[in-house]
């Protein structure tokens, strides 16, 4: 059987919008042309894309630029962790914590413990130090809405010792309701998110502070000397058509393919009492002047105990040929599993298949169930009642018997039976 595999967040589920507008977003380069590793102004940063990364945001409404410092890197993988180094404490005899709140995107923890820096260590959930006294310092990782629940989160931890990343990824109207701009001091976004480029490997930060903005800037420069010029041209060519015409139809187009999946997908676990997923709730969206439901990137699936019989919901699901992320990689238990709506539609329909007959099996565990009840208790009925005609026939049989008795032992006295009570009480 072919393996279903939703534990990519490849974004493929946009490709039919970039197929309808191949011609506007289509982009020629002669082989001639940007050769140097530079611009014009001696900058690897193209500042025309800059002006639309600004526009696409201000048409938006989630996020706030002006005033602020934008630098582009190798998708947001890349700019987290030049955000991580850039933030960390020098001055410290200890490393910088870097935490986030479960369930938190493995990313997070994997390149943060693969660079292994003297400056800075991973140490897990957010809460285990929310009550922290000994000074140290901490940058938190805030994802709203977060990978992979969708739930909007917020910071957690306060102080002077604590500096912060906010990942927006999917602060975009085809996932999210926008319920205001976001103002934080660093901000990253990435272009898989919005157009679904994920091959692009483009992403920006946005950033408050000048001191940040130019330690990140060394650290692009010593590690990929810059984002390719090629690709700087192509999602300037994509923003284009981003903001064309009134700027909402690839966020439309979007918002109804996932919004369309979710509600497939909600319709058959409504059924199920052994699987579920993430409740998020309706807002007010500021884009579209609409209450709208988050249509969260991924599905946070639940496999109920009743299940699982020592195994994780990962291995469930996998029996079905069901590929998800399992939910210890995102500091959760084993009940929970990862699974992305965000590829082809293709992908989609055969997970909604799968799932599917998983729960047509409970159904019908159910029914089987309930006829196997409806049956005991008929056959536990159908003997009470033969045991109960047992004892009647008895008991009449036995009266016969004593009568007949009686009347041979005892005979008429005065043209009567001396007879013997025979009343049962």
């Amino acid at each position: 059987m072919y393996d279903i595999d939703p534990c990519s967040g490849d974004p493929t589920f946009l490709e039919p919008f970039w197929v309808k507008n191949a011609a506007s977003s289509a982009i020629v380069i002669a082989g001639w042309h940007r050769m140097s590793y530079e611009y014009s102004d001696g900058s690897l940063i193209s500042e025309e894309l800059k002006a639309h990364i600004r526009n696409v945001h201000a048409s938006v409404g989630n996020a706030i630029t002006d005033g602020k410092y934008i630098i582009f890197g190798a998708g947001a993988t890349h700019l987290l962790n030049a955000a991580v180094h850039a933030l960390s404490s020098k001055a410290s005899s200890s490393p910088t914590k870097v935490v986030a709140s479960t369930p938190y995107y493995p990313v997070y923890k994997e390149q943060t413990e693969f660079f292994n820096s003297e400056d800075y260590k991973f140490n897990g959930d957010t809460s285990m130090w929310n009550n922290d006294t000994s000074n140290s310092t901490f940058i938190e990782l805030v994802t709203s809405p977060n990978n992979p629940d969708g739930h909007m989160k917020k910071a957690v931890l306060q102080g002077q010792f604590v500096k912060r990343i906010h990942d927006l990824a999917y602060y975009w109207p085809h996932f999210t309701p926008i319920v205001a701009p976001a103002d934080e001091d660093l901000m990253i976004f990435t272009l898989s998110k919005l157009t679904g480029h994920a091959g692009s490997r483009f992403g920006w930060a946005i950033i408050n502070d000048e001191a940040v903005y130019k330690r990140m800037l060394t650290y692009m420069d010593l590690s990929t000397y810059g984002v390719s010029r090629e690709t700087q041209l192509r999602v300037m060519k994509l923003l284009k058509v981003v903001l064309s015409g009134n700027g909402r139809e690839m966020y439309e187009f979007g918002h109804n393919t996932m919004k369309n999946r979710w509600s497939k997908l909600s319709k058959v676990l409504s059924q199920s009492k052994r699987f579920s997923t993430q409740k998020l709730k309706p807002q007010h969206c500021s884009f579209s002047q609409q209450i709208r439901t988050p249509s969260s990137a991924f599905a946070w699936l639940k496999c109920e105990t009743s299940i699982l019989e020592d195994r994780s919901c990962y291995e469930v699901l996998k029996e079905v040929n069901i590929t998800g992320r399992e939910g210890s990689l995102f500091g959760a238990d084993n009940r929970y599993v990862r699974l992305s709506l965000v590829r082809s539609e293709d992908d989609f329909d055969l997970l909604l298949r799968q799932i599917n007959k998983l729960v047509s099996v409970e159904i019908n565990d159910k029914h089987v169930a309930t006829t196997s009840t409806i049956l005991r208790q008929s056959n536990e009925t159908t003997l009470l009642l033969t045991a109960g005609v047992n004892v009647v026939n008895r008991t009449l049989d036995l009266r016969m018997e004593l009568e007949t008795l009686n009347s041979n032992i005892f005979p008429r006295q005065n043209g009567l039976y001396t007879t013997i009570d025979l009343s049962f009480n």
